[in-house]
C-alpha cells in the first residue's frame, strides 16, 4: 500500500471521509461531516450497540502485526458481538489514539483494515474521533446493529436439559495469528436463529469455559457438563500443544479469540440442528446445561471433574500481546 500523505489530523480525517464516500448503506441518512451521524431505525426492530477497545501490547503488536491487521481485527471483534445476538450490523464509529510518530500512516493503515472488514458485512463507517499522543496505539470501535426476527438472542435464557453447541473448532488462535483474522459468524447466527428457537448464545472471545460460564450465571446460576471427547479442537491448538506442553483440550477450553458461537437450545431443537444444519453452518455438540451449578468436564470412561472457567481476564492476566 502506497498511500498519499494528508496533512495533520484534519487532513487525515478528510482522507478517511473521502474513502468512505459513495452511496450510503441502508439506514444511513447522514454519515461523516457533522456533529452526529443520523440513522433510520427499521420499524419493528431494536437497536443493538456494542463497543470494544484494543490496545497495543495487549491485543496486538503494532510493530509486527501492522496497522491494517489491527483495523481488520478491531472491526471484526465488534461484528462478532452482533452475531452473538443474531443481529444485523449497520454502522460503526471509531475512536483512535495514534502514536504521534507516523500518526498519519498508521491512521491510513487502520482505515484500510477497518474498511476491508466493514465492507464484507455492509457496514457504514459513519464517524468517530482522532487523537495523537506519545503513548501506544489505542483503537475503539462502537458498532450499531439491529435485531432480526425472532431475535435478539440473549445470554440469559438457558434451561436445565438444554444442549450446548459451538460453530467451529477452538483453541490456538494466537499460534499463527488467527486472532488477527476473526470470522464473525453473522450469517451462521442468522441461519441458526431462523432454523430453530434458541435459548441463549454468546461469541467465544475469552474462551469456551469463561464465555459459557457467563451464560450459566446470567441464566440464574445454572451449571453444565462439557464432554471432553466432543469438543472440536483447532489444528492450531494441537500444534501449539506440542510446543508449550499445554494440552490441546486446555487450549480449546480456555484460549479465547476464536470468535465462534456458543449456542444453547433445547434437546429437540439441537437434534434437528445437528442432523440438518442450514448453510453455511457447522455445529458441534459439546455438552448439556444442568440445574446443579458449576462447570464440569466429563472425560473418557465417564469420569466427571470440576472445570474452572479460565478465560482471559484483563485485571488478572498479564498476557502477551494478542491476548483477548
Amino acid at each position: 500500500m502506497q498511500p498519499t500523505h494528508p496533512l495533520g489530523e484534519f487532513g487525515l480525517i478528510d482522507w478517511i471521509r473521502r474513502r468512505q464516500s459513495g452511496r450510503p448503506h441502508q439506514g444511513t441518512v447522514l454519515g461523516m461531516g457533522d456533529d452526529c451521524a443520523i440513522l433510520d431505525v427499521t420499524a419493528g426492530s431494536q437497536l443493538l450497540v456494542t463497543t470494544d477497545m484494543l490496545m497495543d501490547g495487549r491485543h496486538f503488536r503494532l510493530e509486527s502485526d501492522g496497522a491494517e491487521a489491527v483495523g481488520y481485527k478491531a472491526m471484526g471483534v465488534n461484528l462478532s458481538d452482533i452475531a452473538a445476538m443474531a443481529g444485523l450490523p449497520r454502522a460503526a464509529v471509531v475512536s483512535v489514539a495514534l502514536p504521534r510518530d507516523n500518526a498519519v500512516l498508521i491512521g491510513q493503515g487502520l482505515s484500510a483494515g477497518l474498511k476491508r472488514m466493514a465492507d464484507r458485512f455492509d457496514v457504514d463507517l459513519i464517524g468517530g474521533d482522532t487523537n495523537a499522543w506519545d503513548g501506544p496505539l489505542v483503537v475503539n470501535v462502537a458498532l450499531l446493529g439491529e435485531t432480526s426476527p425472532p431475535g435478539p438472542v440473549r445470554r440469559s435464557g438457558a434451561r436445565p436439559g438444554d444442549v450446548i453447541v459451538v460453530t467451529g473448532p477452538l483453541g490456538g488462535s494466537l499460534w499463527r495469528g488467527r486472532h488477527l483474522r476473526p470470522e464473525p459468524r453473522i450469517k451462521e447466527a442468522l441461519a441458526i436463529c431462523a432454523a430453530e428457537p434458541l435459548d441463549a448464545m454468546i461469541d467465544i472471545s475469552d474462551g469456551l469455559s469463561s464465555d459459557l460460564n457467563h451464560i450459566l450465571e446470567e441464566s440464574g446460576g445454572l451449571g453444565a457438563i462439557l464432554e471432553a471427547d466432543e469438543i472440536p479442537i483447532h489444528p492450531d491448538a494441537i500444534d501449539q500443544s506440542r510446543t508449550d506442553g499445554i494440552s490441546a483440550l486446555d487450549h480449546a477450553l480456555h484460549d479465547g479469540e476464536d470468535f465462534e458461537l456458543c449456542v444453547v437450545l433445547s434437546a429437540e431443537s439441537a437434534r434437528r440442528l445437528l442432523d440438518r444444519p442450514p448453510e453455511p453452518v457447522r455445529v458441534y455438540r459439546v455438552g448439556e446445561v444442568t440445574a446443579e451449578p458449576g462447570l464440569r468436564l466429563r472425560r473418557s470412561g465417564g469420569i466427571v471433574s470440576p472445570l474452572e472457567p479460565r478465560g482471559f481476564d484483563h485485571f488478572r492476566d498479564r498476557a502477551a500481546a494478542g491476548g483477548p
